[in-house]
């Protein structure tokens, strides 16, 4: 095992391999509800974003279980999460019993399809990169809605959903970084029309960031708007070497941390402080600004506080979503905890100077 993998990390890696968050169906739970002991039902986001954390886990350590966990998800997606009939990922997977919404969202598929592109690379087969392929097709042929894209539609007839006041429900510059499944199909299968649909999509996001945050409605909102705002940023980076990009990274860094800082008494997002980390170490590694080593390890000593000790293995090392107030609240996220043990162990290797700055390692 790396050096780099510490034990905060290693204790991560086995809550999502040991916690039951992936269920049998290989699908993996939006959340693990520890005050009702139930497992949220299955996301095709969140199981897209266990295959990248899982093929991470599996580069880091080499434990075949992580790479055979990546795959169980993955033919989940394929064989029973994948809507045949209207070519696309539906938003959610129904077990049990339970009643799936009948949508899609356009982020949730960049996301899926990253994912796919990941096992592909780690492993060759090319059932991911075909898979992969009907993905991205399906994101520009079922969302688009001229300069824009749909952020929603409704199944089986994939029709655009009503526009809400939430920021998941209209669309903006977070989109961006679902757009980056088309610059890795560009990168990965050659097709020049799917770079084109990602400068598109930078393009519009460049246009619309400034006005994001703080956004309007309730101020607890906020924490919510800069998880998106963050995807934007993160989006930005296979074009970090553009003026434009580096500017509205640096500047958009700057801003998403001020206004974490101000909200973290009322409210705070693991993910959030982990996703600002990570773009902050990136952002040094690459030369495009210093970090501020101080407000790093504060921030490292911030996220390691969201990770939970308890004898139950379903919530055993995960991370806690976030707290208000005081108050720590009663979900164990898979996501929190991808960017939290991927910030963490990124902290580790920019301390020993090794850390690769390559943006696809991104979870």
């Amino acid at each position: 095992m790396e050096s780099f993998l510490s034990d905060h990390v290693t204790r991560a890696g086995r809550w999502f391999l040991e916690s039951g968050i992936q269920e049998p169906c290989g699908g993996v739970a939006r959340f693990y509800r520890s005050d009702a002991g139930v497992n949220a039902r299955v996301s095709t986001e969140i199981t897209g974003y266990a295959i990248s954390t899982f093929l991470y886990l599996h580069a880091a350590t080499g434990e075949a279980a992580y790479l055979e966990a990546a795959q169980r998800a993955g033919r989940f997606l394929l064989d029973s999460a994948w809507d045949h009939e209207a070519a696309t990922f539906a938003y959610e997977y129904a077990v049990g019993g339970q009643r799936a919404a009948p949508l899609a969202f356009f982020f949730d598929a960049g996301i899926i399809l990253r994912s796919l592109l990941g096992l592909y690379r780690v492993t060759g087969i090319e059932e991911w990169l075909r898979a992969g392929e009907a993905c991205g097709i399906s994101m520009v042929r079922d969302f688009r809605a001229g300069p824009e894209f749909h952020p929603v539609l409704s199944l089986p007839g994939k029709q655009p959903a009503p526009r809400e006041a939430r920021w998941s429900r209209r669309p903006g510059c977070y989109q961006l970084k679902a757009a980056l499944g088309w610059y890795e199909l560009w990168d990965t299968a050659g097709r020049a029309e799917f770079r084109a649909r990602y400068e598109q999509a930078l393009e519009q996001a460049l246009e619309t960031h400034t006005t994001f945050l703080p956004g309007e409605g309730p101020r607890e909102g906020l924490v919510d708007r800069l998880h998106a705002y963050c995807y934007f940023l993160e989006g930005l980076l296979p074009g970090v070497g553009r003026q434009e990009c580096a500017r509205a990274l640096d500047e958009g860094l700057d801003r998403a941390s001020r206004l974490a800082d101000e909200i973290a008494p009322q409210f705070e997002r693991s993910d959030v402080l982990a996703q600002l980390l990570r773009l902050q170490l990136l952002a040094a590694a690459l030369g495009l600004r210093t970090l501020d080593a101080e407000r790093a390890a504060q921030q490292v000593a911030r996220i390691t506080r969201y990770q939970l000790e308890h004898d139950d293995p379903r919530i055993r090392g995960g991370f806690c979503f976030g707290r208000k107030g005081h108050q720590l609240l009663p979900f164990v996220n898979p996501v929190s905890t991808a960017f939290c043990l991927q910030a963490l162990r990124m902290w580790r290797q920019f301390q020993a100077g090794q850390l690769d700055a390559a943006w696809r390692t991104l979870i």
